[in-house]
């Protein structure tokens, strides 16, 4: 009877993921299971009811809150204008005659558009791996899988993410810094992404077929692809230089008022260069997706907030002197919501507050980054071998391949990417 009151905390943590993962399922929306979350795991707590509201109200109006709101409206409008104005097209077309190699076309394109935070952008970039695979003879199943690993390669070091911003701010760490750490993941994407779908050896071409497909390459121009990719260079390299200019002259200012500069700077490049930019902004911020992006924001916060008040991780932390509880928080918890939910900011909400609860109960403040990093990678594992991962689903419904075909595709790279993300962390440690 001991050993099973010593596991209820786990026990009521779990359950609380289980009804979160159960509104997911069943179609509630993010942000009403993770609000639902909170709700549970008050009752199971004993807090009542005006505990959980003077706990939710502070989430809900805290200023991280309210800058990752600010943050994530002007990347969703950045990229649903440069998307339907066509400029992002306009961005590949300059970029195509630079690209003299076939396996580089393949992903090349896949990849430029894991730089904008779209959702579903893998249905984006479908049709153009299909027309650079023309007269190379790559199965469907094959360009299926390029196209939805190599959309997602940068996710994990990639600051305009919304996932990882959010990541960020509940870690309390600068953005750069952050993804200085979840950086080698990158790599690791890039090096099983060309192992296991691209080499030689896994994705013959033929020469002939190759020959044939460069002859018909068009030229590249710099100049345009200059013009059409400015957005992307201020709102990257603004977003770098303005934070490092903050940090130095005034330190007092979040660094997520550079983010937010630079992101309106490029969105006024894009304005400028397109038509009709500004009635786009207005759709994008009241289409009902970006509406439940925001309340997912609001409820994750919300439940950190209530989590923090509770007294569970205080409790957590007493088990199994508190390893059992890091592991389940950094490595369970992520994996299972991610493979369930397909979706970063769930995994991101629902493990990532309490990976940073316990590590401040348990004193493990300089281990926080390597905890964090364990996090990212278990949760962006379970999310990349979803088989409801809206790309996923997208990509195969497009080229009309079996799902699970391509789901077998892609299990041993997503278990070599945990496992790579273990290695890390120990590293880290």
């Amino acid at each position: 009877m001991d050993s099973l009151a010593g596991m209820m905390p786990l026990i009521k943590i779990f359950f609380v993921f289980f009804c979160m993962l159960a509104g997911i399922r069943l179609k509630f929306g993010l942000g009403p299971s993770v609000l639902g979350g909170s709700a549970v795991l008050a009752l199971l707590m004993d807090m009542g009811a005006y505990k959980w509201f003077h706990a939710a109200s502070q989430g809900l109006m805290s200023a991280k809150t309210g800058w990752l709101v600010c943050l994530v409206s002007l990347i969703m409008v950045l990229s649903g204008m440069m998307e339907r104005t066509g400029q992002s097209r306009r961005v590949m077309d300059s970029l195509t005659g630079y690209l003299k190699s076939p396996r580089l076309r393949l992903v090349f394109f896949p990849s430029l558009i894991g730089l904008l935070p779209m959702p579903g952008g893998a249905i984006f970039s479908a049709p153009m791996i299909k027309e650079a695979a023309k007269g190379l003879e790559v199965p469907d199943l094959d360009k299926a899988v390029l196209n939805y690993w190599f959309r997602h390669v940068w996710e994990l070091a990639w600051p305009l993410y919304p996932g990882m911003i959010l990541a960020a701010a509940i870690s309390g760490m600068p953005i750069f810094r952050f993804v200085g750490y979840t950086a080698p993941g990158v790599i690791c994407c890039l090096l099983l992404g060309y192992f296991f779908y691209l080499r030689p050896g896994r994705l013959p071409l033929k020469a002939s077929l190759i020959a044939s497909a460069s002859e018909t390459q068009t030229r590249g121009d710099a100049r345009a692809a200059l013009r059409e990719g400015l957005p992307l260079i201020v709102a990257i390299g603004g977003s770098f230089g303005l934070e490092a200019l903050l940090s130095v002259v005034f330190p007092g200012v979040p660094f997520e008022a550079g983010i937010v500069a630079a992101l309106a700077g490029a969105i006024l490049c894009v304005a400028f260069r397109n038509r009709g930019s500004l009635s786009i902004a207005r759709e994008v911020l009241t289409e009902k997706k970006f509406l439940g992006l925001v309340f997912m924001i609001i409820s994750v916060f919300v439940f950190k907030d209530v989590l923090g008040e509770s007294g569970l991780v205080e409790e957590l932390s007493q088990v199994a002197g508190g390893e059992t509880a890091m592991i389940a928080a950094a490595v369970l918890v992520p994996f299972l919501v991610g493979v369930v939910s397909g979706i970063t900011m769930a995994f991101v909400g629902a493990a990532m507050p309490l990976v940073v609860g316990l590590a401040g109960t348990m004193n493990l403040g300089d281990q926080l980054p390597a905890w964090v990093v364990l996090c990212m990678f278990s949760g962006f594992s379970g999310i990349m071998a979803s088989p409801i991962h809206i790309c996923f689903l997208l990509t195969c419904q497009y080229f009309g391949i079996d799902l699970y075909a391509a789901w077998k595709r892609i299990i041993v790279p997503c278990a070599l990417l945990l496992t790579f993300g273990v290695a890390y962390f120990f590293v880290l440690l």
